[in-house]
């Protein structure tokens, strides 16, 4: 639908979602850098003078140029658990920017589902208020031709102030509710936007049997299984680190007393060395960082089974709750039809003054015929509300599958 595109193209937290995974994606490529030479070239120069009396006066130069480089050897696998550690991170980094697209769109077509629910509750408003000041102009005649129903006039003139209210309340909740859509689609919050007056026909029947792997697809999912695993490399990186680890070393300088002499081969002095290095584990700091690295592992192992936990409890709920509400709108549609009826037969009876009709007769049905519409328009409004949480819950539709 054009909306979510809109939002898809103009939300400001999509935009920002989408840099940092941007800078995560750079972050994981510079990570890469561990496992090759690192090398560095250092250049100085100085000029003295000094004097002594009335002896010339003395001045020196030096100059200097250093390269150096070094290169572990990743004997033991460490560097490259740390490089799979950070692929994991951009892979749950790229999910969760699924999972904020997917997110986004479901909250625009909430919002918008929400917008044209807010406009037929204020439609209903006016027709709410036409019907009570259609009334109050029966008590008023039959008040001036009889003399009699003076407290009828008094309850129809409070009815017809209770729909101004009600009217203005609807307008305003609806102009919040565009309020809301035009944010997550980026425009200026005016208050003008308008969704239609008729809710989208609900989509046919949920089919059973639903397959457990359509859950695999949810981004929250993929994330959570890619941050086990990076936690996972991370641990065993950490463990290795209390191995030791070979170094190639390399340096080369031209300490020199002129600048001409800076790059003469005569003055280059090399030297090229393997490092076996031993870090002293003092106070035992790093075996204590290892098994931080495995409980941090174990961690997302329960992280990932809560995550999984919930969403299966969200489908569940989404499932039941679509099921009742369809049930639920089946009673409220024939509510809504035997209100209707007690409605028109009361006020057609009170404006042809049938002996025993009452004014109070008439607005009791007509509170009951309006709050049985307005309950209509909630019920159908959630039932759409409850089907984008379904396909939000299973990470897409009924049939397409993968992360």
């Amino acid at each position: 639908m054009a909306t979510v595109d809109a939002a898809m193209d103009r939300n400001q937290d999509l935009a920002a979602a989408a840099a940092r995974m941007r800078a995560a994606k750079y972050q994981q490529l510079a990570g890469r850098a561990r496992v090759k030479p690192d090398a560095s070239l250092l250049t100085s120069g100085s000029v003295s003078r000094s004097e002594n009396g009335r002896a010339p006066a003395q001045s020196s130069e030096s100059y200097g140029l250093s390269l150096s480089t070094s290169w572990e050897l990743d004997v033991w696998g460490r560097l490259r658990d740390l490089n799979a550690a950070d692929e994991a991170d951009q892979v749950a980094t790229e999910a969760l920017f699924r999972g904020a697209r997917l997110s986004l769109a479901a909250s625009t077509a909430r919002s918008w589902c929400n917008l044209i629910a807010a406009e037929q509750q204020l439609e209903l408003a006016h027709i709410t208020l036409d019907s009570f000041q259609r009334n109050l102009r029966i008590s008023e005649r039959n008040y001036k031709g009889t003399g009699q129903g003076a407290l009828d006039v008094q309850f129809g003139r409070t009815n017809v102030a209770s729909a101004q209210r009600d009217l203005e309340s609807r307008r305003l909740a609806r102009d919040e509710a565009a309020r809301t859509l035009e944010v997550l689609t980026g425009r200026f919050p005016a208050g003008t936007t308008r969704a239609g007056h008729e809710l989208p026909t609900l989509p046919k029947k949920v089919p059973a049997g639903l397959p457990s792997e359509l859950l695999d697809r949810r981004p929250d999912l993929t994330a959570a299984r890619a941050s086990l695993l990076a936690s996972a490399h991370r641990a065993h990186a950490s463990r290795k680190s209390l191995l030791p680890s070979l170094r190639l070393t390399s340096s080369a300088g031209t300490p020199v007393s002129g600048f001409s002499q800076l790059l003469n081969p005569d003055w280059l002095v090399a030297s090229i060395g393997a490092n076996l290095v031993q870090t002293l584990d003092t106070g035992g700091a790093q075996k204590l960082e290892a098994r931080a690295a495995l409980e941090q592992n174990q961690a997302a192992v329960h992280d990932y089974q809560q995550v999984a936990l919930t969403a299966f409890r969200e489908v569940e709920s989404a499932l039941d709750a679509d099921q009742s509400l369809a049930r639920q709108e089946d009673f409220l549609v024939a509510e809504v039809e035997q209100a209707a009826l007690a409605e028109r037969q009361s006020t057609r009876d009170y404006a042809d003054g049938i002996e025993g009709s009452d004014i109070l007769d008439v607005l009791e049905a007509q509170r009951r015929a309006n709050n049985a519409r307005s309950s209509l328009i909630r019920l159908r409004n959630e039932r759409l509300l409850n089907r984008i949480d379904l396909h939000l819950a299973l990470g897409g539709d009924f049939k397409t599958r993968g992360a």
